[in-house]
């Protein structure tokens, strides 16, 4: 038995797409899309707020030739995730929708339209190579984390990764039919034991799993839990994880009948932590869902993960923590930062140098690398925005360049054998 001493526990948690937070999130990612479908340069800030009955949509846009039906939208991604019923109390069919979307503020406009350093620059300046992505300033200040970890095959934190595999298999086998009484509300949360450090652990287990599910009024308490232990959590966390002394509480209020925007009113941005590492890093503060690329809480967030990610597959460090901040209307960012925990290669340091070397950070080159100018954004609302190989900040295809810039960094040392 180890050292209770010596064990950590890490827990994170993950939302279906039907609950009322996510589906708010899915319907602001949905209207960006459809913008983004009609005109790729549209500036989108959209926020939604769902309750019994009733989705009122809010935010900025500004769009020269885009016409977007925002009612037909929000039924549309509504009637998507599985609220096609009015017993419900919220439904794609006959709950009201309301849009007040208003145009972007001129003086945000002017800053991210003409960067605070472009309009210091003369036309001589402006035409260098080396400024070509100068043009575009952040659309707000702010800090953004990008992070990696080698404990699991996506490079994502293990609790979040199992806890968002729960709530995914929960909607598969709702819209089956599998399991027929289930309803979209969903929540699962894992915490995972580890006698050690991360990467350094002597063992690792699964010492508790939650799910909350919402369901029909006539299913049994007793088949919920029985269903949900063979067909979700051994279906999905693999067997090495769970112990005979593994908590499974399923449905630990006793009932779950009234849910969604019904049960709890659902507001744009209010699930951050599922979206990103599941509490495992810091974060910024800024949501992602129903902002336009121009808006670094997202874009950022995402050429964080991209710069960590491809870090850590380089095998430049087993963990990576890249924290990078901007001022509104300025394209450079103001900071940038490694963190490996240790477990790099070379020096945290080092580390930075080399991301400043081979990564643009500022807005504009972000949005040309990563080809975000595109309706991608709605299938990032439910079960995390990282991880997930269909998106481009996935990509790890900046490993050789990392590997062969930390090898002459270190050509002389024996670091750089570890490298090979």
């Amino acid at each position: 038995m180890p050292d209770r001493d010596s064990l950590k526990f890490y827990t994170s948690e993950s939302v279906s797409e039907g609950h009322p937070d996510k589906l708010a999130d899915f319907i602001s990612d949905s209207i960006l899309d459809e913008f983004l479908r009609q005109e790729p340069t549209a500036r989108v800030a959209v926020e939604t707020l769902l309750t019994t009955g009733m989705a009122v949509v809010a935010g900025e846009v500004t769009a020269a030739t885009a016409h977007v039906d925002v009612q037909r939208v929000v039924r549309e991604a509504v009637k998507q995730v599985g609220y096609t019923r009015a017993h419900y109390g919220f439904d794609a069919e006959y709950s009201a929708v309301l849009v007040a979307l208003h145009e972007q503020s001129p003086d945000i406009a002017g800053g991210v339209n003409f960067s605070e350093e472009w309009r210091g620059m003369s036309e001589e300046q402006r035409a260098l190579p080396e400024n070509a992505h100068s043009l575009t300033g952040a659309g707000d200040q702010g800090l953004m984390f990008g992070y990696a970890s080698d404990e699991t095959p996506e490079l994502m934190p293990l609790p979040i990764s199992l806890a968002h595999k729960l709530t995914r298999r929960l909607a598969e086998l709702r819209k089956a039919g599998t399991l027929p009484y289930l309803r979209p509300d969903a929540k699962a949360q894992v915490t995972v034991v580890r006698d050690g450090e991360i990467g350094a652990e002597r063992d690792l287990w699964v010492d508790t799993v939650v799910i909350s599910t919402q369901h029909d009024e006539d299913v049994s308490q007793a088949t919920i839990k029985a269903d949900l232990e063979d067909h979700v959590i051994r279906a999905v966390i693999p067997a090495e994880y769970l112990r005979p002394e593994t908590k499974l509480f399923i449905n630990p209020s006793g009932k779950f009948v009234i849910g969604g925007p019904h049960g709890d009113t659902g507001l744009t941005g209010r699930k951050i932590i599922v979206d990103t590492y599941g509490g495992a890093v810091p974060h910024g503060g800024g949501a992602f869902s129903g902002k336009d690329p121009t808006k670094v809480d997202r874009s950022a967030a995402y050429y964080a993960r991209y710069i960590a990610k491809n870090i850590v597959a380089a095998r430049l460090a087993r963990r990576a923590l890249v924290e990078v901040a901007y001022a509104i209307g300025r394209a450079s960012p103001v900071s940038l930062r490694v963190e490996s925990y240790g477990s790099g290669k070379v020096s945290d340091g080092a580390l930075a140098g080399l991301v400043g070397r081979l990564f643009d950070a500022r807005p504009q080159a972000i949005i040309r690398q990563l080809d975000l100018l595109r309706p991608l954004y709605a299938r990032t609302a439910a079960y995390g925005h990282f991880g997930r190989p269909e998106f481009p900040w996935e990509q790890t295809d900046r490993v050789d360049a990392l590997r062969e810039a930390a090898g002459q960094m270190t050509s002389a040392q024996p670091t750089a054998d570890a490298l090979g």
